[in-house]
């Protein structure tokens, strides 16, 4: 077998100007996203100045992101298929679009040509001796874009972390690379609010030993996790993972052994977190990192048992309508995994769809527990797949119950302050006198 060493193929190391000009004008692209955004090619690209019409298709993004610069107007059209921060300017003011679509089915966009690709640009770890790169913390849908796309540009990061599963690609199928030695962006854990605490515990009171987690980022996962570690055999079916359940596996109570999928190991698309949990899933075989359309694959997850899925929400309405990736007409993120981790957990075996969510926003001015959705919110959990709300007020289960009946079990998980009112909205609503609230 043919030995690769990396010493040697860092010499055919190109420029970050030299690797983007291979892009023609009019092509569409994928850019790796999160921690693996491969930064010095995105300043490049942005910086190119005879591009013309490219479409940049993208999850959320870490870094500087010039591309969504008013200067790259004409230039560069960035196509959030999730939206981080830096685009979520750019998409309100139609200088960026953004597609709705759960991310189990992007990679099928890139695999059918639905959407062609003619390049991607990713982010990879170096080339081991038989000359495998990784596409290291995010496989998710860079898999299919790196599968599909006619040309490879690669940044090869000697600190971007050799995963395990289905993250291997080929060094010779990468057509430009720049060499580089540079941390990741990263994300430092917060420390948690008194809120957040509150509804960490309630949360970790509904996790069974032997359960199956998907969590995601954000404080209110990171605080169930850290309240999980006197439970025994949990498994790790997720999207992605963050720093907080590092610690859970240290302590043992992260087994796998009761999962279906993927007995032993934990099942992951992509990470983010700081250098912590770049270190843990390293050259890991614990974690095994798989595209997207798996990961996420309802008819995957409902095989493993008790799934416990958390995911949150900006606003739920009476009927149990979960609005998550808009304020009202404004994008503030995406459909992710959202839908798919809820109608997969509630279709496994003791399984718990939980939308966890504050009761109140805006410092306690404004309640997240509402009669109606605001004008243009995206329903991205419906009232049929709805089950478990929780807030710091309580956990409630909306599943089998009538409208009425959802209504008051939702004002019960409300604020205090705004009780009196969703009370008075529910009974005009729903037709009934106010003395029966």
């Amino acid at each position: 077998m043919r030995h690769h060493d990396w010493s040697q193929l860092k010499s055919r190391a190109v420029s970050a100007a030299d690797a983007v000009r291979l892009i023609p004008n009019g092509a569409r692209a994928f850019l790796h996203g999160g921690a693996a955004t491969p930064t010095p090619l995105v300043l490049a690209l942005a910086a190119r100045p005879d591009l013309e019409g490219l479409r940049l298709y993208h999850v959320h993004t870490e870094g500087p992101a010039p591309f969504l610069d008013p200067a790259c107007a004409g230039r560069i059209r960035s196509v959030s298929l999730f939206t981080g921060a830096a685009a979520r300017g750019p998409v309100a003011e139609g200088r960026a679009d953004f597609m709705p679509v759960f991310l189990s089915d992007i990679p099928c966009l890139f695999q059918t040509r639905r959407l062609p690709l003619d390049a991607a640009i990713l982010q990879l770890s170096p080339p081991d001796a038989h000359g495998w790169c990784t596409l290291g913390t995010s496989v998710d849908c860079a898999r299919a874009a790196f599968d599909h796309a006619r040309l490879i540009i690669a940044e090869i990061n000697e600190q971007m972390p050799r995963t395990h599963g289905e993250s291997l690609v080929p060094f010779s199928r990468i057509s430009a690379f720049i060499a580089t030695d540079r941390p990741l962006h990263t994300h430092e854990p917060a420390a948690e609010s008194p809120t957040e605490a509150r509804m960490g515990e309630i949360i970790a009171d509904l996790v069974e030993d032997g359960s199956t987690l998907q969590m995601g980022i954000g404080a209110i996962p990171d605080a169930v996790l850290a309240r999980l570690h006197h439970k025994h055999d949990l498994g790790i079916h997720t999207e992605m993972f963050s720093d907080r359940l590092v610690p859970l596996v240290e302590s043992g109570a992260v087994t796998n052994r009761r999962k279906i999928v993927a007995p032993g190991r934990i099942v992951t698309a992509f990470v983010v977190g700081s250098q912590k949990v770049f270190d843990f899933v390293h050259d890991n075989p614990f974690v095994s990192f798989i595209g997207s359309e798996k990961t996420n694959d309802t008819a995957t997850i409902r095989k493993n048992p008790k799934v416990v899925a958390i995911n949150s929400a900006l606003e739920v309405d009476l009927t149990g309508q979960v609005c998550a990736d808009s304020m009202g007409h404004r994008i503030y993120s995406g459909i992710g995994g959202q839908m798919d981790f809820i109608r997969g957990a509630a279709l496994s075996p003791g399984g718990k769809p939980i939308i966890a969510l504050p009761a109140t926003a805006k410092g306690g001015t404004v309640s997240r527990i509402t009669a109606e959705l605001k004008p243009g919110a995206g329903v991205v959990t419906t009232r049929g797949h709805v089950h478990w709300i929780v807030t710091e007020y309580g956990a409630v289960n909306l599943h089998g119950l009538t409208l009425r009946e959802r209504g008051e079990a939702l004002i019960s998980v409300a604020h205090p302050d705004f009780r009196a009112g969703l009370r008075r909205d529910l009974a005009r609503i729903r037709h009934f006198p106010a003395g029966q609230e």
